[in-house]
């Protein structure tokens, strides 16, 4: 029997494997209960191109303080930042993993914001 992350982490690799052949750098998502968490994948995986998260000081202080990093308003603050530092290292096109979560509330605000700032999955 699985636990709870365990199938989330089983559902996160099978995504990769099909993310994996379509040779395109990937924006992956972390969220944990405090924080959401975006970084652009090189396509072989090997490095982080750019990355934005609620845990960042200055976007903390925007935010309200501790404890303001769960919601989907904060998600989407991060998804119109990490469209911005994408375009900055000149990626326009990439596909979105989610990480085996849902794509509901916080990881939905997060891609279309980011989507809306001009970055393409």
């Amino acid at each position: 029997m699985l636990n709870k992350r365990e199938q989330r982490l089983r559902r996160a690799r099978q995504t990769r494997a099909r993310i994996a052949k379509q040779d395109v750098a990937r924006l992956t998502v972390f969220r944990s209960n405090l924080h959401i968490y975006a970084s652009i994948v090189s396509d072989d995986g090997t490095r982080v191109l750019a990355s934005a998260s609620t845990a960042e000081k200055d976007l903390r202080a925007q935010l309200g303080g501790a404890g303001k990093g769960g919601n989907a308003a904060a998600a989407s603050v991060v998804g119109k930042r990490i469209a911005e530092r994408a375009k900055a290292a000149g990626i326009d096109k990439v596909a979105f993993d989610r990480a085996g979560f849902a794509y509901h509330g916080r990881v939905k605000a997060l891609a279309e914001a980011a989507r809306e700032a001009g970055l393409q999955f």
